[in-house]
């Protein structure tokens, strides 16, 4: 089974409103999220096979910070692709991974993290907050296979889950 970790990127800063959507930073709660969700990550033992981000501000601040946090070395991928990309273009991702990869983390923005994971399972989920992170596996043993309503949620995590 191949196993996909949708991960929203961590709140971001709204104080320049003048800011192009596609170049805000995170904020200090977002930064904050990071250190609650790394840890989580890392008590779970999970460590990705490839790393797919949409190239917006946000979520490569998001990912590298996540990265750093968890000591992992691994090569990011960042496509424009996934900018605000909607369920059929992260299908689309997913389809063509490399099979000799076996998990992924996919970063990217809502709506579509959300519209995916509920095209993928049975579940129904309102909204991934920021930094939400889902589990997914595929019911197939290629990229390629993963299909609509085929895919089973194994955890859903954010962090005010954590935080105390």
């Amino acid at each position: 089974m191949k196993t996909i970790y949708l991960i929203r990127h961590a709140k971001s800063d709204w104080s320049n409103a003048f800011l192009d959507d596609f170049d805000r930073d995170l904020n200090k709660r977002g930064k904050k999220s990071i250190t609650i969700m790394a840890k989580v990550l890392k008590e779970k033992k999970i460590k990705p096979d490839i790393i797919i981000s949409s190239p917006a501000k946000r979520t490569k601040s998001t990912i590298e910070r996540l990265l750093k946090k968890l000591e992992f070395k691994e090569k990011i991928t960042y496509l424009n692709k996934l900018y605000l990309a909607d369920s059929e273009a992260i299908l689309s991702i997913i389809k063509n991974i490399d099979n000799k990869y076996d998990s992924v983390f996919i970063i990217g923005h809502n709506p579509g993290l959300t519209d995916f994971v509920n095209l993928m399972t049975n579940v129904n989920i309102n909204n991934i907050p920021t930094l939400g992170i889902i589990e997914m596996k595929c019911e197939s043993e290629e990229w390629r296979d993963c299909k609509y309503h085929k895919a089973k949620v194994e955890f859903f995590i954010y962090p005010k889950m954590f935080e105390v």
